[in-house]
């Protein structure tokens, strides 16, 4: 059985038995404290888990003008997860301890580089824990090198051009999955200037689950979309945050409500705010 969006606790447990070949990653981060993922796997992460870290794994270097988490290149991506010990085709689970935050931008990433086989455990490492599910502090054995290569990408991307020459024509609707007070320009702490792109609309990651930390039913999901979209269709959308991480979070979501075909500007509000002339939007609209 192929899992390609989400994963429950009780069938990754299933699957880690069955499938020797699945690979599974640790994506655990706290944007305020670089290190605080590490040490989180290292207390005490899911049997024969990896760690993958956002900034050296899933980003390329910066520039100050590429935002916060520029994506590597397909390619180097592609020799990070060979290196891992990915294999064609192979199974692929990913989680986090905040929701999914940052196991979905692996689960996007994997995509962009054209491998299906890639889910996100619904609740994350807390609720695996609260399934009965034991946790490890043992490091597995690094696994030989794998054959994992690029295929052509199941998702797309936009850049600031893309979104800046739409921004007059509105051809498509740009959702913004920051915090509201972010989106409206107040409290502004990671980026150096608050506001939002004109045009755009918010929907917050976290709304994506509901009270146990899991992802909301699928016609939840697609009704809470629609009313913020209007019902358009996910070809017209096009998803940002701040740096292109939790955007992929609104995303998979998407994929789980049966909306497929929307795009990530990956750059996203880190990216946009640091160009010159820019256009900034402030306020709730």
């Amino acid at each position: 059985m192929i899992f390609d969006t989400l994963i429950s606790p009780d069938q990754l447990a299933a699957a880690r038995k069955q499938d020797p070949a699945l690979l599974l990653l640790d994506c655990s981060f706290e944007l305020t404290d670089l290190q605080a993922g590490q040490r989180a796997y290292d207390a005490g992460h899911i049997p024969g888990a990896f760690y993958l870290h956002l900034e050296h794994a899933l980003s390329a270097a910066k520039t100050g003008r590429n935002g916060r988490h520029p994506l590597p290149s397909r390619e180097a991506f592609a020799r990070t997860m060979a290196a891992m010990g990915l294999n064609a085709d192979a199974q692929v689970v990913a989680y986090d301890n905040a929701g999914g935050m940052y196991a979905a931008r692996l689960w996007w990433m994997l995509r962009w580089a054209g491998h299906r086989q890639v889910a996100v455990l619904d609740g994350g490492i807390a609720a695996w824990k609260a399934a009965g599910h034991a946790l490890d502090t043992e490091k597995p054995a690094p696994r030989p090198e794998g054959s994992f290569s690029l295929k052509a990408p199941l998702v797309a991307t936009v850049s600031y051009d893309e979104v800046l020459a739409n921004i007059d024509g509105t051809q498509r609707l740009v959702l913004d999955a920051r915090a509201p007070d972010r989106f409206r320009g107040e409290n502004e702490t990671m980026d150096p200037v608050g506001g939002h792109i004109p045009g755009a609309r918010n929907r917050l990651f976290k709304d994506n689950l509901g009270p146990d930390g899991r992802f909301k039913a699928p016609a939840l999901l697609r009704s809470e979309f629609d009313a913020v979209t209007g019902g358009r269709p996910a070809a017209q959308l096009i998803n940002q945050c701040g740096s292109g991480v939790t955007a992929c979070h609104n995303l998979l979501a998407m994929e789980v409500a049966g909306l497929r075909g929307a795009a990530l500007y990956p750059g996203s509000w880190s990216e946009w705010s640091v160009q010159p002339g820019a256009p900034i939007a402030t306020g709730a609209a």
